[in-house]
C-alpha cells in the first residue's frame, strides 16, 4: 500500500492533487501572452525581414529597434487575443488560430504574398482542386511543427477558474497595461516606425495573424453589405447603333481572358524565346506590347476588367455589386454565353448563360479535377453554325494557372525543358520554372491559334472578332516572389504588365467601318484594362451613356 502511494500519490491524496493542479492552472491571459510570444517568434519572419531591411545587424541601434518592436508586436496581438479568449474558448480558438497562423506564414515566407482583403478573398474563393495544387511537404511539416505540437501542448495545459467579476476586472486591467506597453514600445521608436509605415503601407499586411483576421472580418462585412443592397444597373439604354441596320449576316466579339501570363514571356512582344508561334505566323493578329492590369489577381482584376471604372476610378465595393460589360450587351439585345474552365466568373457573369467546363468528362482532355484550355472549343464549331444574330461570346482559361504550370499543358508543348514538373517550385531551379511556365503559353498560343482558324472557316457566313487579354501576371522568382497577388500600390512590373491581342475576320472591320492600319498604330501605345470595356462596346457600335470613347481605343480607328 505503501509502495502504490508512492507511484499514485494524488490518488491517495485528492485534496492535494487538486491544489497541485489549481496551482499549475494556466490563466487564460497567460495562455493569451504565450500566444502572442510564438506568434511573434516564429510565425512573422516576413514581417522582420521587412522591418529591418538595410539595417545592419551588428549596430547596437538595431537590437534595440528589435527589441522594441517585438515587445510592441507582442503586445499588441496579446490585446487583441485578450479581448476573446478566455478560460471556454481559449483552447479551441487557440488551436484554430495556431493551424491557419502556420499555414499563413508558410504560404508568405515561400511565395512572398501579402494577406490583405482581395488576397483573403482569393483564398475563400478558392476551389478544391487549385486549393490541392497548394499543399505539399513543406506546407505539412510546418503545420507539424507550428500548430500540431503547440496545440497537442496547449491542452494538456489545466486551465484556472476564477470568479466572473474577478476575471472581468483582472481582463480590463491587463487589456489597458497591454495597450501601455505597446504605446511604450512604439515611443521609443516612433521616428523611424513611422517613417517605415508611412512609406511602406503594406509593411501592415505582414503581421500574423492579425493580417488575415482583420482581412477576413473586412471581406464578410463587405459581402454582407453589398448582399443587402440592390445591384446597380449599368447601361440600360445600351442600344444596337446603325451598322446594324440592314446587316445581311450575324457578328461574333469573342473575347478570351487569360489567366496569369505575364507581357515580359509573351513571344509578340520580343521575348528572347518564341512562346507564340502560330500568331508570329499571322499578319493580321494585332499585339498591344503595353497593357497593365486592374489586380493581381483574378478575384479583383477579373470584376474590374469588365466594369466601366476600371483602375482609373477603382471602387471594389461598387464595382462587385453592379452589371458588367455582359450585361451591358444583353440590354442591347445581344446574346451572351460565357464558358468558363477555371473557378468561375467572380461575378461578372451573373444574369448570363453560363458554361463550365472545368468538370467535363472529356477523358482526352480532362484528368478528373482539371481540363486542358482545348475544352473550350469543345462543340464550338456546332455553336457557331447554329449563330443567327449578334453574339459575344467569353472563353475564361485556366492558362498559366500556378503553381502546377506543367499540368497546363499536354506532353506535345513540353518543348522548353528541363521543365518543373512539380507543384513546389522549391524543389525546382528558376530555369525549370520559367520552361514550364513557357510551356503553358505556347498551349495558349495554340488554342488562340485554334480558334482563329476556326473563326476564319466560317468568315463567309460570320463576321468575327478576337480580344485576348491575361487578367493579371505572375512573378516566378524575382526579388524572392512567386506566383501573384502582391498588393497592387506596390506589386512588380511582372504581375501587372499582361499581353494582349485582337484579331479580326476579313467581313468584320468593313462592316464595322474599322480601319485596321490605324488600329495597328494605336497598338504601340500604352493601355490597361480599363480600356476593354469601352473598346468593346465600341467594336460592336453598342450605343449607351457608359461608354467613354476617350477610353475606346478604337474610336479614333472607326468611319
Amino acid at each position: 500500500m505503501q509502495r502504490l502511494s508512492l507511484l499514485f500519490p494524488s490518488a491517495l491524496f485528492p485534496s492535494a492533487r487538486s491544489r497541485f493542479e489549481e496551482h499549475a492552472a494556466w490563466r487564460s491571459e497567460t495562455l493569451a501572452l504565450a500566444a502572442s510570444v510564438f506568434f511573434a517568434l516564429f510565425c512573422n519572419l516576413p514581417l522582420w525581414r521587412a522591418l529591418l531591411a538595410g539595417r545592419q545587424a551588428d549596430s547596437p541601434s538595431t537590437w534595440g529597434y528589435a527589441a522594441a518592436l517585438f515587445v510592441a508586436l507582442v503586445a499588441l496581438q496579446f490585446v487583441l487575443l485578450a479581448l476573446v479568449v478566455t478560460r471556454r474558448t481559449a483552447k479551441p480558438l487557440l488551436t484554430l488560430l495556431l493551424a491557419t497562423t502556420a499555414a499563413a506564414a508558410y504560404y508568405m515566407h515561400k511565395y512572398g504574398v501579402f494577406f490583405d482583403s482581395t488576397m483573403v478573398r482569393n483564398v475563400l474563393r478558392t476551389d478544391v482542386a487549385e486549393a490541392r495544387e497548394l499543399v505539399d511537404v513543406g506546407l505539412i511539416v510546418q503545420l507539424m511543427l507550428g500548430a500540431l505540437l503547440p496545440s497537442l501542448l496547449l491542452w494538456r495545459l489545466p486551465v484556472r477558474s476564477q470568479p466572473v467579476l474577478g476575471a472581468f476586472v483582472r481582463r480590463i486591467g491587463v487589456i489597458v497595461l497591454g495597450v501601455a506597453v505597446a504605446i511604450g514600445a512604439l515611443l521609443l521608436v516612433f521616428q523611424d516606425i513611422s517613417s517605415k509605415i508611412r512609406n511602406e503601407r503594406q509593411v501592415r499586411f505582414l503581421v500574423t495573424p492579425a493580417n488575415y483576421v482583420w482581412s477576413m472580418f473586412d471581406v464578410l462585412l463587405a459581402d454582407t453589405r453589398g448582399a443587402q443592397r440592390p445591384r446597380e444597373v449599368v447601361g440600360a439604354d445600351a442600344t444596337l447603333g446603325p451598322r446594324w441596320d440592314g446587316r445581311g449576316r450575324p457578328a461574333l466579339l469573342v473575347i478570351v481572358v487569360g489567366e496569369t501570363v505575364r507581357a515580359m514571356n509573351w513571344g509578340l512582344n520580343g521575348y528572347a524565346r518564341q512562346t507564340t508561334p502560330q500568331l508570329a505566323r499571322r499578319d493580321d493578329v494585332i499585339n498591344f506590347p503595353d497593357v497593365t492590369s486592374c489586380g493581381t489577381n483574378t478575384e479583383s482584376s477579373l470584376p474590374c476588367l469588365f466594369s466601366p471604372w476600371g483602375r482609373k476610378h477603382y471602387d471594389e465595393g461598387r464595382i462587385r455589386n453592379a452589371e458588367s460589360l455582359l450585361n451591358v450587351f444583353r440590354h442591347a439585345g445581344i446574346d451572351v454565353l460565357w464558358r468558363d474552365n477555371q473557378s468561375g466568373c467572380k461575378g461578372v457573369c451573373t444574369g448570363i448563360e453560363q458554361q463550365t467546363l472545368s468538370k467535363s468528362g472529356d477523358r482526352q482532355l480532362c484528368d478528373g479535377e482539371r481540363c486542358l484550355d482545348e475544352i473550350l472549343l469543345r462543340g464550338l464549331p456546332e455553336w457557331l453554325a447554329a449563330q443567327q444574330g449578334p453574339q459575344v461570346l467569353v472563353l475564361h482559361q485556366l492558362g498559366n494557372h500556378g503553381p502546377a504550370y506543367y499540368k497546363r499543358y499536354p506532353p506535345a508543348f513540353r518543348r522548353f525543358t528541363p521543365s518543373c514538373d512539380s507543384a513546389d517550385l522549391q524543389q525546382c531551379s528558376r530555369e525549370q520554372i520559367v520552361n514550364a511556365y513557357d510551356n503553358a503559353i505556347l498551349y495558349t498560343d495554340h488554342l488562340l491559334g485554334q480558334l482563329i482558324g476556326l473563326l476564319q472557316s466560317h468568315a463567309e457566313t460570320l463576321d468575327s472578332a478576337v480580344i485576348y487579354v491575361s487578367d493579371h501576371g505572375e512573378s516566378l522568382g524575382e526579388s524572392g516572389l512567386f506566383l501573384h497577388g502582391v498588393p497592387y500600390p506596390i506589386a512588380p512590373s511582372e504581375q501587372t504588365r499582361v499581353p494582349m491581342i485582337m484579331w479580326f475576320s476579313s467581313g468584320f472591320a468593313p462592316s464595322f467601318g474599322l480601319d485596321l492600319a490605324c488600329l495597328h498604330g494605336q497598338a504601340a501605345q500604352h493601355w490597361s484594362h480599363d480600356n476593354l470595356f469601352h473598346t468593346a462596346l465600341g467594336l460592336l457600335d453598342v450605343r449607351t451613356a457608359v461608354h467613354d470613347p476617350s477610353m475606346d481605343l478604337s474610336a479614333s480607328c472607326r468611319h
